[in-house]
């Protein structure tokens, strides 16, 4: 399995959201590169955006490109 189809670990973009999530960092490691992008020229949205995207990794709500949910599982 390719890296593209690899799912993506749920701890590693908790903590990218955590920690670099103004820059949209967590958006880049799960493909979404043009929101990725809109968070970093906006600094996530002032931190409104990186909020939203926390609350959805937390709870399990939160996506990769390919629609598949990141979860702890």
């Amino acid at each position: 399995m390719s890296e593209s189809n690899a799912s993506k670990d749920w701890m590693t973009t908790l903590l990218l959201c955590l920690f670099a999530g103004t820059l949209g960092v967590h958006r880049f490691y799960t493909g979404h590169t043009g929101i990725g992008l809109a968070q970093l020229f906006t600094l996530g949205g002032c931190g409104i955006w990186t909020l939203i995207d926390l609350v959805q990794i937390v709870t399990g709500k939160f996506t990769d490109s390919d629609g598949n949910v990141i979860s702890k599982d």
